[in-house]
């Protein structure tokens, strides 16, 4: 059996040994559209990219720089190759986790020109637990043991058409991108 998939964009892919030539935005925005966060749990579809626009737009607000804000857009941009797995389940798959990383890694030397230091991933963390948090409040009415920091921005926790995600995620990585120094 291959270890290649094929992405949206037809590329042949090896999630195992990327190809920074084979990482593309257009891939990564389709495939979180039509992720669902939670495992399809909450009350209605809300995607990871859906989850990921907040976290940048929550970047945005709190006065993040753009690398920080771009990073937030793209933090679960792995999960487009490897999917969403729930928390409690992939913090106990040591290969998983491994594979997450070595991928996540590569997708922000492409897109941010290097890495994520320790103090911009501890900022990254906190929009993305934050979210998380006030995602679980609106559509399971629950509070999860997360710092209960409070949104500086409004994000929509509703269903929206996947073709309009996918565009909005495009739309900010451009916008964002062109605003950072790439050093590749």
């Amino acid at each position: 059996m291959s270890d290649l998939i094929t992405t949206f964009s037809k590329v042949s892919f090896n999630p195992l040994n990327p190809s920074k030539d084979d990482i593309l935005i257009e891939d990564i925005a389709h495939s979180l559209s039509l992720i669902t966060r939670a495992n399809g749990h909450f009350s209605e579809f809300y995607s990871v990219a859906q989850h990921s626009i907040a976290c940048c737009e929550e970047a945005i607000a709190r006065g993040y720089n753009n690398k920080v804000i771009l990073a937030c857009l793209l933090h679960d941009a792995s999960e487009a190759y490897i999917s969403d797995i729930i928390r409690p389940v992939k913090r106990n798959l040591q290969g998983y986790l491994e594979v997450e990383k070595q991928l996540q890694s590569t997708i922000y030397e492409i897109f941010l020109g290097e890495a994520i230091n320790e103090e911009e991933q501890k900022l990254i963390d906190s929009v993305d637990d934050t979210l998380l948090y006030h995602e679980f409040i609106h559509y399971m009415d629950k509070e999860l043991p997360l710092n209960k920091e409070e949104l500086r921005s409004k994000p929509e926790f509703k269903f929206v058409d996947f073709k309009e995600i996918e565009d909005k995620y495009k739309n900010l990585f451009y916008s964002f991108q062109d605003k950072i120094t790439l050093k590749i």
